[in-house]
C-alpha cells in the first residue's frame, strides 16, 4: 500500500508501483465496474443563475463562447438531459437492474425533484457533484467552503441522507483540503491517478480517493479529440474493459464509465453504451457496483495507514 508521501512535494508519482495490491474484489472479480450518471442540467453557468456569462463546456457546441447574456441554444441543449436524455438512461439500467452512482449537481437536483425520486426508486448512489456545475478555479477558498457545506445540507434535504460521495469536477487548488476537513464525505472522487483507490496524506486527515475517468467517458462525444460515432465510444469502451479483464487474472482493478444525460442520452449514442452493457454482462467475474460500495471495501480491507 502506498504510505505517507513527503510532504514538502504535494504530489504523488509513484502509486503503487510495480505490483499494486491485490483488491480482494467480491467473489473474486476480475473488474470491479461503476457507472456513473453526471446530473448537472440546471446547475450550469446561466446569466439566470447569477453568473457573469453563459456555459461553454460540455455540449453540441464544441468551442463555444462566452454570452454575457441568455444563450438560449446553450440552455435547450442542456435542458434535454434533463427533459430526456436522463428518462431514456434510467430507462435502459433499470432494464438491466444494474446499479449505478450519480454525481448530483445540488442545484440541478433541486430543479427536478421527479428525477431525484426516479434516482432513489432505482435504489441509486446519489453522490454529491458539488452545488453548482461551474469552474471554481479562482473561487476563494471561503466562498467554496460555504458552498461545499450548503451543498451538502441541501443534497440531505433533497435525497433524505448526506451524500457519501463527493466530486467537484471543475476543482481549485483548495477543493481536496476542504473535503479533508470533513467528517461526514466517506471518499472523493477527484482524481484521475490511479485504476484502484488510495489514500492521498497530504491533507488534514487521509482522504480516501476513489479515481474517476475523462476517458472512457462520454465528454468525448463534445471534445475536438473525441468520439465521433456511438461505435466508436462501444470500441473503446470494450477494448479497456477486455484489457481490464485480462490483467484482472492477477492484477484486478477498477474501471469508471462517465455518462452525461444531455450527451449519452441521444438516441444515436445510447445505443452504444446498451451495446457495451451486453459485453459486459457477457462475462463472469465482474463486479458491478456502485462507487460508494468500492469505498466501504476499500476502507475495510485496506484501512488508512495513519
Amino acid at each position: 500500500m502506498t504510505t505517507p508521501s513527503d510532504s514538502s512535494y504535494p504530489r504523488e508519482l509513484i502509486g503503487y508501483g510495480e505490483k499494486p495490491p491485490h483488491p480482494k474484489w467480491p467473489n473474486n472479480a476480475k473488474v470491479a465496474l461503476q457507472f456513473v450518471i453526471n446530473y448537472e442540467e440546471g446547475g450550469e453557468n446561466c446569466v439566470l443563475h447569477g453568473d457573469e456569462h453563459s456555459e461553454t463546456f460540455l455540449s453540441e457546441i464544441i468551442g463555444a463562447q462566452a454570452f454575457n447574456d441568455r444563450h438560449l441554444s446553450m440552455e435547450s441543449l442542456y435542458e434535454y438531459g434533463s427533459r430526456a436524455g436522463f428518462w431514456r438512461l434510467h430507462r435502459l439500467f433499470n432494464k438491466y437492474s444494474l446499479p449505478v452512482t450519480v454525481f448530483g449537481v445540488t442545484m440541478a437536483m433541486q430543479r427536478h425533484p421527479e428525477a431525484v425520486e426516479a434516482m432513489l426508486r432505482s435504489g441509486w448512489e446519489i453522490a454529491s457533484h458539488a452545488m453548482r456545475w461551474i469552474h471554481f478555479q479562482d473561487m476563494p477558498i471561503e466562498q467554496e467552503r460555504k458552498l461545499i457545506e450548503e451543498a451538502v445540507l441541501l443534497h440531505e434535504t433533497l435525497t433524505g441522507s448526506k451524500p457519501k460521495g463527493w466530486y467537484t469536477g471543475r476543482t481549485s487548488p483548495n477543493t481536496l483540503d476542504l473535503i479533508s476537513e470533513r467528517d461526514d464525505i466517506l471518499y472523493c472522487a477527484d482524481s484521475y491517478a490511479d485504476d484502484l483507490p488510495y489514500y492521498d496524506y497530504h491533507y488534514k486527515r487521509s482522504l480516501l480517493m476513489v479515481p474517476y475517468t475523462l476517458d472512457t467517458n462520454d465528454m468525448r462525444f463534445a471534445s475536438p479529440q473525441g468520439f465521433n460515432t456511438g461505435n466508436d465510444f462501444y470500441e473503446y469502451l470494450k477494448d479497456a474493459f477486455d484489457v481490464l479483464y485480462e490483467e484482472g487474472n492477477t492484477q484486478p482493478k477498477m474501471l469508471s464509465i462517465g455518462l452525461h444525460c444531455r450527451i449519452i442520452g441521444r438516441p444515436a449514442r445510447i445505443r452504444a453504451l446498451e451495446k457495451f452493457i451486453k459485453h459486459v454482462l457477457s462475462h463472469n467475474d465482474v463486479w458491478i457496483c456502485t462507487r460508494e460500495q468500492i469505498a466501504e471495501h476499500w476502507l475495510e480491507y485496506f484501512p488508512p495507514n495513519i
